[in-house]
């Protein structure tokens, strides 16, 4: 799972309760919200917005909820004033995070994130402490089962990946993130389904822990995740 985000991990392998859904879709609005505010309702024209669509789609959240949202982000709806947020710190054996998320009360959130991280054996660190061993990119997930996998590496290249890196049969795509709609355009004229783009923050380079160490990375990435402000926590553990 290099460079992935261990939340968005945790949620794919738990069983999506009722509440766990309420939560998800939650996160969802929010990310709609803060995308058609920044960038305007057109998803044509805004691809932080198309992508939160194409993410909210996935999950099942309702049409109703994705249009409501973005209007609450336009001012057309009154709703919570949002914004981003991106934390840096550290987990166990000095692992290093970089936690994404949508607040309306940001002195708040820094609270809770700062405690549960002290609970979990971890610290908050300043801006840019954590940063630089991580890069901006673009990725993208296509499913290569059934797929000569030789075929599919060269087709993204040739698309303009930057890199590939397989997880089972899944193919990660990574691309600079200004290109990231480019490459995807190109595999979908190829007939390639798409099963998830995202930007992301991936390291430069990744640490192994120790057996104890990765279960207590889960358990603090599991805690984090449960934080109804937190989108997306990523991290530089090797697994």
């Amino acid at each position: 799972m290099s460079g992935h985000s261990h939340a968005k991990t945790i949620k794919h392998q738990k069983e999506i309760t009722d509440k766990k859904r309420g939560q998800i879709f939650s996160k969802m609005s929010r990310l709609l919200s803060v995308a058609a505010k920044e960038g305007g309702t057109n998803p044509e024209t805004n691809a932080k917005l198309r992508i939160a669509m194409e993410t909210a789609k996935k999950w099942n959240l309702p049409k109703d909820n994705i249009e409501r949202a973005i209007k609450k982000g336009s001012g057309e709806l009154t709703g919570e004033k949002l914004e981003e947020f991106l934390f840096e710190g550290y987990g166990p054996e000095g692992i290093a995070l970089m936690i994404e998320g949508i607040t309306d009360n940001k002195n708040r959130t820094l609270g809770e994130v700062k405690k549960i991280l002290h609970e979990q054996g971890g610290k908050l660190v300043g801006e840019g402490a954590v940063k630089w061993m991580f890069e901006r990119k673009g990725s993208l997930t296509v499913n290569g089962q059934d797929q000569n996998k030789e075929d599919l590496e060269l087709m993204a290249i040739e698309a303009g990946a930057d890199d590939v890196i397989w997880e089972e049969n899944n193919l990660i795509i990574y691309t600079k993130p200004e290109e990231l709609e480019k490459v995807k355009k190109s595999l979908e004229e190829k007939g390639k389904k798409i099963e998830s783009v995202s930007l992301e923050w991936v390291p430069k380079e990744e640490v192994a822990l120790s057996e104890k160490g990765e279960s207590d990375c889960q358990k603090l990435f599991e805690a984090l995740d449960e934080n109804d402000s937190v989108q997306d926590v990523y991290s530089n553990l090797k697994i």
